[in-house]
């Protein structure tokens, strides 16, 4: 972690490329997510995986959360490690070194695993029986977005039995994620096809639930599609991640929402008055979605981004100077923060707190 120095100095001050967040702007996302689900049958389970961040997934889980969603087992070691205690790794956790660190976790907490597999049950059950611990399974039911899973309604109800059947192991639900759905940009179109894929899986709950298997937990959906599958009829929780930070791709379907975060960079050349280079590139900007968005000047594209630690900028209104500062809008936030080590917080252009990425790199 670097020194406290920064503490109150403007953002400007800060060296650079760094990852910043706007206080304001994060908890007003936070509150608008919490606002909407509570009162409603449906909960939410937030994703760890947008800022791997345990400070900021804090603030999360005061709003009403029912617990944790990540992505890999690294991810839920940092978070046990934290305190947190009701986690669904949203993943298939595969292979005996794997397996073994996620049962260690059971010492400390509820930890849950996505399964889509006969031969990935077996190998937990085998271990978990062999340790003397019952991991809770949700079979991963494939809704359209032909990912993981498994067919819906009797192929899930043949893998629920088989867990249900298995030492080591409890069948406590259902997850699907409509992933290709949830930047759909018709409003229309996109409500449409998530009831669609949704409704297999809420299906196929009943469906499993009519066959004498109870059915506690059916959870899935995000960010783009939260309003859609958190009212479903048996929807149980929502794994929507990127909603505290957002990233313009984002927001492009879900306006509802600030943009909080952003990558703070500085001119380091800028030879022509039409051309500037930034001191951060792929490197440095998650850009699966398209390149990043220069904030508060729309005047700037961003002319070339695919340099490791280089962006490039044609200019179109008043020259960036060298030294200058700007701040970057990511098209994907999540690969952004996974980038970084630590995030500047700051309230009215001032920094008030840094905060460790402790999930950052943690891909296995």
């Amino acid at each position: 972690m670097p020194d406290t120095w920064p503490i109150g100095a403007p953002i400007e001050d800060l060296d650079t490329p760094a990852v910043i967040l706007d206080i304001d702007l994060c908890q007003g996302n936070i509150d608008r997510m919490a606002d909407f689900f509570s009162g409603r049958p449906c909960k939410l389970r937030p994703h760890f995986k947008n800022h791997k961040c345990t400070t900021l997934m804090r603030r999360q889980l005061q709003r009403e959360a029912v617990g944790v969603t990540c992505a890999k087992v690294g991810e839920a070691e940092v978070l046990v490690a934290a305190g947190f205690d009701d986690i669904l790794i949203a993943n298939q956790v595969v292979g005996g070194l794997k397996v073994e660190r996620l049962l260690r976790l059971l010492d400390a907490a509820t930890v849950r695993v996505a399964v889509d597999s006969e031969a990935n049950c077996r190998q937990l059950s085998e271990l978990a029986s062999a340790a003397g611990k019952t991991l809770g399974c949700l079979v991963e039911v494939e809704i359209g977005m032909k990912r993981c899973g498994v067919l819906p309604d009797e192929p899930c109800l043949e893998m629920a039995r088989l867990i249900d059947s298995l030492p080591g192991l409890r069948f406590d639900g259902l997850q699907g994620f409509e992933g290709h759905t949830v930047l759909l940009e018709d409003d229309e179109e996109r409500i449409a096809a998530t009831r669609q894929s949704m409704e297999l899986l809420t299906g196929t709950g009943r469906h499993i639930e009519q066959h004498g298997l109870p059915v506690a937990i059916i959870s899935g959906g995000g960010t783009g599609t939260y309003d859609v599958s958190g009212v479903l009829e048996g929807m149980d929780e929502i794994q929507a991640g990127t909603y505290p930070t957002m990233d313009w791709r984002y927001q492009s379907v879900r306006p509802e929402f600030e943009i909080a975060l952003s990558v703070l960079a500085t001119c380091i050349s800028s030879a022509e008055p039409s051309r500037a280079v930034l001191d951060v590139g792929v490197k440095g900007v998650g850009a699966e979605f398209g390149p990043p968005i220069v904030r508060e000047r729309p005047d700037i594209e961003i002319g070339f981004f695919k340099s490791e630690e280089h962006g490039f900028l044609d200019v179109h209104g008043p020259a960036l100077s060298v030294g200058e500062k700007v701040q970057l809008i990511p098209s994907h936030v999540c690969t952004t923060c996974n980038l970084y080590r630590e995030i500047y917080v700051y309230q009215d252009g001032r920094v008030i707190d840094v905060w460790p990425i402790e999930g950052s790199g943690r891909l296995r």
